[in-house]
């Protein structure tokens, strides 16, 4: 998958038809000082946008594999162009998440792209380390080392909310002792 060219397709896209997104995932990491490999690209989307983005997805030649009322997911034919998942965001914390965007030039300062923050980028890995055990020590590692990195700028409160919702407080109040600036 050719990342730049299709990052650089779909904002283009997405600025022209006003789509409330965020870039997240492990492709997200990156931008915060935790490059990860990955084999895809995630974005969290207003779910009122979806029908744009059904549009903008099938103009480029994508086809949508798998459809829920939480994620859809689209896969090219070409491999240049791979895979692309969307998290419809349409609960009031997932909402907040796009109010709360950063935009973070990428490929060397070249391409501005809106991406989750820190802190919630943690809380999609803490749900999903929750929620799925075998892959619950890779995000957990992601998780760490997102807090590592970024640890001066964090809003330990909101983070705080994640680890409390998805029920690993003990995992917060230790990361939160050997990270935390108190």
């Amino acid at each position: 998958m050719n990342f730049k060219l299709v990052l650089s397709k779909l904002l283009t896209a997405f600025e022209k038809e006003s789509i409330r997104y965020a870039l997240m995932g492990g492709f997200a990491l990156g931008a915060w000082g935790v490059p990860r490999t990955t084999a895809d690209i995630d974005f969290l989307v207003n779910h009122d946008d979806m029908d744009k983005v059904d549009a903008i997805m099938k103009g480029l030649g994508y086809e949508c594999k798998h459809k829920t009322e939480n994620v859809s997911q689209y896969v090219s034919p070409l491999r240049v162009f791979g895979e692309v998942d969307f998290i419809h965001a349409f609960r009031i914390p997932s909402l907040s998440m796009l109010q709360r965007v950063e935009t973070k030039n990428m490929f060397d300062e070249t391409l501005p792209v809106k991406v989750l923050k820190v802190e919630d980028l943690i809380g999609f890995k803490v749900q999903a380390a929750a929620n799925d055990e075998s892959r619950k020590a890779v995000d957990i590692a992601d998780i760490e080392s997102l807090i590592a990195y970024n640890k001066d700028r964090l809003n330990w409160s909101l983070i705080e909310e994640y680890f409390t919702l998805f029920g690993l407080i003990e995992l917060y109040n230790d990361l939160k002792k050997k990270y935390g600036n108190d």
